[in-house]
């Protein structure tokens, strides 16, 4: 018989959003209890109690990292009462993830990312596809006259933007290759 998690406790809630922060400076590559507990104010134990394990507290980071990406895609729908194509969506996604102060979160979907494509059964598990999943259906509703194909080609492309931003910090050189790509299509 299936078990149900019961919602979580105002403290694991807490204790969530401080591992969530100091996951986004620290990465969660080669994540330790003990160093991150003692950040947050914590036991390993008490983490341990709260999340059940290391991988139940990594997947609960993931999931807090993609609640923020989801809620980026919610606030985008809702600004439009019509479909605003293909372009402007695009343009107002490259903002939001170009953004200085979203850095850290993207530094932290890129690892988790890789990190589901390498250690598939682990904790990652999904997470790649589902991000993926998630963006393609903005894109669709955003732009239901384009194809599938090339939606997929925007995503793409704006995340393969944001990887080169990431790696080389150059937001003026990523934004006109985005601005290129989109003018051109």
């Amino acid at each position: 018989m299936p078990t149900t998690k019961e919602a979580p406790s105002a403290r694991e809630q807490e204790l969530l959003e401080r591992a969530y922060a100091y996951s986004l400076t620290h990465g969660l590559a080669d994540l330790s209890l003990r160093p991150l507990a003692t950040a947050i104010g914590s036991s390993p134990r008490v983490l341990l109690f709260l999340f059940g394990s290391k991988d139940g507290l990594i997947r609960a980071l993931l999931a807090r990292g993609r609640a923020d990406q989801l809620e980026l895609l919610r606030q985008t729908e809702q600004r439009y009462d019509e479909p605003p194509g293909l372009t402007v969506i695009a343009r107002e996604l490259w903002t939001w993830l170009a953004a200085p102060e979203r850095r850290p979160l993207m530094t932290f979907w890129v690892e988790a990312y890789g990190r589901s494509l390498v250690a598939p059964e682990g904790p990652w598990s999904d997470f790649a596809r589902s991000t993926v999943d998630d963006w393609l259906e903005l894109l669709k509703s955003s732009a239901p006259e384009q194809t599938e194909a090339r939606r997929t080609a925007v995503l793409a492309m704006l995340r393969g933007a944001l990887l080169d931003l990431l790696a080389t910090g150059d937001l003026e050189r990523t934004t006109a290759a985005v601005e290129d790509y989109l003018t051109r299509r």
